[in-house]
């Protein structure tokens, strides 16, 4: 389906969703001109142990999240998918869904640089165009020089400078978008919950107000 609008697919614990998931997605939907940004709440994660809050919890503040904003969606099959959450699966299921639209897997610099330890991960640009977000002045050279060799070899044969490839094909390329710098972790964010200090302007309201009825991230920095 070329010369449509591509999707894009963000992937995440969301544990909590914050405020640089947000931006990021807005900012690359806003560049790219992405027709909709998906958020996948994963499931099992194949990297880190199991989030300590429940998927069901997650799903929820990223609905309360992106609750209002007509270019955000949310997607449970991760969360309602047994077993490991692999990105490869998920790209296929919707590629299936999708047809020959456009998909875009929005990522940053240091999750591309380990995408050598994902599962089937040459695979993963025969179903999506790779979106790497990073920060202003972030050293790209240095970051292409400290990738693995295939991954090394791979960007440099993928990489796009033109967004208008995103409508012209449906997978393959990678681009690089600078977005704006907001140095916010959900590991911070659990943290401060856990001492009982308020991450607000950190999280969304809504999602705050969640967290405070369901009791979450008291105890527990876990995932």
């Amino acid at each position: 389906m070329v010369n449509a609008a591509p999707l894009g697919v963000l992937g995440g614990t969301f544990n909590p969703v914050h405020v640089a998931h947000l931006r990021l997605a807005q900012e690359l939907a806003q560049d790219l001109g992405l027709g909709k940004v998906r958020f996948i709440p994963t499931g099992i994660p194949p990297h880190r142990t199991a989030p300590g809050v429940e998927g069901r919890h997650r799903l929820e503040m990223v609905r309360l999240a992106i609750a209002g904003n007509p270019l955000f969606e949310v997607d449970d099959r991760e969360i309602r998918r047994q077993g490991i959450s692999y990105t490869f699966d998920t790209l296929t299921e919707l590629r299936a869904d999708f047809g020959g639209l456009p998909l875009c897997l929005l990522m940053g610099a240091d999750a591309f640089s380990a995408l050598t330890t994902w599962h089937r991960w040459m695979e993963i640009f025969d179903l999506a165009h790779v979106v790497i977000a990073h920060r202003p002045g972030y050293p790209l050279d240095e970051m292409q020089a400290a990738l693995p060799a295939p991954l090394r070899q791979a960007y440099l044969r993928r990489l796009a400078t033109d967004s208008g490839v995103l409508r012209i094909v449906a997978a393959g390329s990678i681009l690089t978008r600078q977005i704006t710098a907001l140095d916010i972790s959900a590991t911070r964010i659990r943290g401060q919950l856990a001492q009982g200090a308020n991450p607000r302007y950190l999280v969304p309201d809504p999602v705050l107000d969640y967290i405070d009825r369901n009791y979450l991230y008291k105890e527990n920095d876990a995932g």
